[in-house]
């Protein structure tokens, strides 16, 4: 499952989801999906969104394994 800290950085960096969509191109009711983790980026706007905080893409996306069974893993 693709895991997201959109929100934890648009906070830090004092962001409205208007502001945020501005700068990706996109709308904001998509930034608030993304958030809820109901909307998967493509790969160009997970980049824009990382360029948009200023970091790795790695810090604002990551793959969250499930172990057989369903349960987390490290």
């Amino acid at each position: 499952m693709l895991e997201n800290r959109v929100r934890e950085l648009r906070a830090r960096f004092n962001m409205t989801q208007s502001d945020l969509a501005k700068h990706a191109g996109i709308t904001r009711q998509t930034v608030g999906l993304i958030e809820k983790g109901d909307y998967a980026p493509s790969i160009t706007l997970a980049l824009k969104l990382a360029e948009a905080f200023d970091t790795q893409v790695e810090k604002v996306f990551w793959l969250e394994k499930e172990e057989k069974g369903g349960s987390k893993q490290d």
